[in-house]
């Protein structure tokens, strides 16, 4: 769909690429970035995911951009506060260049747009084509500065940043699964998808964790856990909980699932957790996991773990134990 646009408005002129480097803000793994000159690109994200396709596919890849652009490219998140920050980014990216932005309408392409022209900054006629929009403009004199990322505290005292899951606190998910956390831990745990750190913090209040091993894929949400939980039995990981590979097997894993992919939920997403925890697991260990009572977890459990149990929950959320994982 990016692509089909980018494509578009370049074939017919309402879009022109200016000589010098281009950043790409937030492409996400499946986007095609071929009608792009990929030797003056780079990609601009900090979700490992994404960062890793791009590195597999040949283009230089940070978590900041990196110097002066002719231009800027937008790839528009769903997030609000999010998307604002990424365009002022690409601003200050390309200072006296061109921003482009592009979005789905369900991922409000739409009110950005709004946004900027009410800010008074001067966009082009948006080219409308599979169900998105593509605009651009220059960043000269384009003042976005209070829109930039900025930290804020939850109502725990922690720190987290536009973007990542549940900035404003903790989820309900994740509590109903501390809740549900037995007294004592074993010694070495896992938090797959740990987030800015809300659920890591209540497992080391537990009884006998010796080590507990952050892996977050997204790179600012780690950030903030690393604030957030200053404890040394703490080990942080960058990265995609779906293919990590421990050193040594865990005896326990705790995981709060994302499962989503855009709007639409999408419960391969956590069932790859699922099988992911098994394989981390050493032959006795067990996963502790929360998930909507909606999304069908139950059959891959029961694939993966010999022992499944419902452990509690509430009208929204079920709290699974499953222990001894399969070998495959």
């Amino acid at each position: 769909m990016r692509a089909a646009r980018l494509d578009h408005a370049l074939g017919t002129g309402a879009l022109s690429l200016p000589e010098g480097r281009i950043a790409v803000f937030r492409p996400r793994a499946g986007d095609d970035l071929s009608a792009l000159p990929r030797e003056r690109v780079q990609v601009v994200t900090g979700f490992r995911p994404d960062h890793d396709a791009f590195v597999a596919q040949g283009y230089p890849v940070a978590r900041r951009a990196e110097g002066d652009f002719a231009m800027a490219l937008v790839c528009l998140p769903r997030a609000r506060d999010h998307a604002r920050a990424l365009v002022a980014e690409a601003v200050a990216a390309a200072p006296v260049g061109l921003v482009v932005v592009d979005g789905q309408k369900t991922d409000g392409v739409d009110a950005m747009l709004k946004a900027l022209k009410a800010r008074g900054v001067a966009v082009s006629e948006p080219l409308s084509k599979a169900h998105g929009k593509l605009f651009s403009f220059s960043a000269k004199g384009a003042d976005l500065s209070d829109w930039a990322a900025r930290e804020t505290r939850t109502p725990e005292g922690m720190v987290t940043l536009p973007g990542v899951f549940s900035a404003g606190g903790a989820d309900r998910g994740s509590a109903l699964l501390a809740a549900h956390l037995p007294p004592r831990l074993p010694p070495v745990v896992a938090d797959l998808g740990a987030g800015w750190g809300w659920l890591s913090a209540a497992a080391l209040a537990r009884e006998g964790l010796h080590e507990l091993h952050l892996i977050e894929a997204e790179a600012d949400a780690l950030d903030c856990a690393r604030r957030n939980v200053a404890d040394p039995r703490a080990r942080f990981h960058w990265a995609d909980a779906r293919t990590f590979r421990p050193e040594r097997p865990f005896d326990a894993v705790i995981c709060n699932p994302p499962f989503h992919e855009g709007r639409a939920a999408d419960p391969v997403l956590g069932a790859a957790f699922v099988r992911a925890a098994a394989g981390m697991l050493a032959p006795a260990g067990v996963l502790w996991l929360v998930a909507n009572r909606h999304l069908p977890y139950a059959r891959v459990l029961a694939g993966a773990f010999r022992e499944v149990e419902e452990a509690g929950g509430d009208s929204a959320f079920r709290i699974w134990r499953a222990a001894r994982p399969v070998r495959r």
